[in-house]
């Protein structure tokens, strides 16, 4: 279904991983303990867990659908294959808003540590504008400047944690937290922050939808998905077992910003600094990623007919889809200038778990000589992607459904006004709709 020139096979194993965890230790790492420990209290471990599962199922399958389908537009393509053209729109539709929110919000956090207040909505705009000035460079730019970030980003959290556990402990042990989170939020809790969580993860397949500029990727994709996936597992963990050892669940809940609340009660001079950087650098090495992802799925869906056509063009010289570029970085400066962070993790959540969805059953109609992992792990998979849509918080729930039916009318009215210029008559001699003046 490329129906446009082919992007340019440039990035290798390496370069795939740095992508997917670039997308993954963003805002997500520094911003989402908050709301998931206000839903879980000391149980937000166990949603860590349930939100980590969750993610291996769909990673399994999008690495599965991707080595079989190695093209730009991940499970927008991978729903169209194997499901039809309306769950492959779902899919893209969920994704691109869905991470157009997300893009919004490592913008917002690169801001919100870099700048004072007043002027951090006008500096959110710049730095997006500043990703999109990188990605327009073409995706090996974009591929070694995550790789950078990577570095920097993996050092602050470092030297963030070892800061963190210098301080006073929480008055509570890790075992009564769990036992009282668990107690006094429920099943219903550890979902929804489970669900909240899953925002933080969401950027492992990333690469998948960078199908068509992988190097071998039947083989490259599937390692650098679940490679990416198990390194910021591992980060995550010990993240939120360091804000519980030192913060507790109930100040960890109340802060806005609890990795930087956990240093500056250690006893390291300077490290709240270090971590800030971290925060802004990796906030903005996820920007840089999300913009591709999402240019990516915009470009294969312009292929496919379902987003205006003209932005189905790559870049002569520098081989990206310039177009969808600059329509996703301005999209994505309007929501910067204007949106809210905790609500665009929501609606985040929302539009991807639809896409991911979608992506477990596409994964389960694949036929053995492509199937790589059990039929269980795609069951499994889109059993919990519906149970953390309907756990999510109702603002973001209902405002994730409501983006969805737009894009569902919008493509309705379209094939409406496809199918009437088919069926319009035409006066003898006249040239047929859509051919060029004076005939073919």
């Amino acid at each position: 279904m490329s129906g446009g020139p082919a992007l340019a096979r440039r990035l290798g194993l390496g370069d795939a991983v740095a992508l997917g965890l670039g997308s993954m230790l963003g805002a997500g790492v520094f911003a989402v303990w908050g709301p998931a420990s206000a839903a879980a209290g000391g149980a937000v471990l166990v949603a860590l867990v349930l939100a980590a599962t969750v993610a291996v199922c769909n990673a399994t399958s999008s690495a599965q659908l991707a080595a079989q389908y190695p093209t730009s537009g991940g499970t927008y393509v991978y729903g169209r294959e194997r499901l039809g053209a309306w769950p492959g729109f779902l899919a893209g539709w969920g994704f691109v808003v869905g991470k157009t929110a997300s893009c919004a919000a490592m913008a917002l956090t690169v801001a919100a540590y870099t700048v004072p207040a007043p002027w951090q909505r006008p500096a959110a705009v710049a730095v997006v504008l500043l990703a999109g000035a990188l990605g327009y460079r073409g995706i090996t730019r974009t591929a070694r400047a995550t790789r950078v970030v990577l570095v920097v980003v993996l050092g602050c959290l470092a030297v963030g944690l070892l800061a963190a556990l210098t301080g006073t402990r929480s008055a509570a042990g890790l075992g009564p937290q769990l036992e009282q989170g668990w107690g006094e939020h429920g099943a219903y809790g550890v979902l929804q922050a489970a669900g909240l969580l899953f925002f933080a993860f969401a950027g492992y397949a990333r690469v998948a939808t960078l199908g068509e500029e992988v190097r071998d990727p039947a083989r490259t994709i599937p390692r650098a998905v679940l490679l990416a996936l198990a390194t910021a597992a591992a980060v995550y963990a010990a993240v939120a077992l360091t804000l519980l050892a030192t913060l507790g669940a109930d100040a960890t809940a109340a802060a806005v910003s609890p990795l930087a609340d956990a240093v500056a009660a250690g006893r390291v001079p300077g490290a709240a600094v270090v971590v800030g950087v971290g925060a802004a650098a990796a906030s903005f090495g996820a920007l840089l990623a999300l913009l591709a992802g999402v240019s990516r799925t915009t470009l294969a869906m312009a292929r496919g007919h379902d987003l205006p056509r003209r932005l189905g063009v790559v870049h002569p010289v520098h081989q990206v889809p310039h177009r969808a570029e600059a329509v996703v970085v301005v999209a994505v400066a309007a929501l910067a200038a204007t949106g809210d962070l905790r609500w665009s993790i929501g609606l985040s959540s929302t539009g991807v778990l639809v896409y991911y969805l979608v992506a477990n059953l596409s994964a389960w109609t694949q036929t053995a000589p492509h199937r790589r992992y059990p039929r269980v792990l795609q069951a499994l998979g889109a059993l919990l992607c519906v149970a953390l849509v309907a756990a999510l918080p109702l603002t973001s729930l209902l405002a994730g459904i409501a983006v969805l039916l737009a894009g569902v009318l919008y493509r309705a009215v379209v094939l409406r006004a496809r199918r009437r210029g088919r069926a319009a008559p035409r006066t003898p001699g006249a040239s047929p709709p859509g051919a060029p003046p004076g005939g073919p």
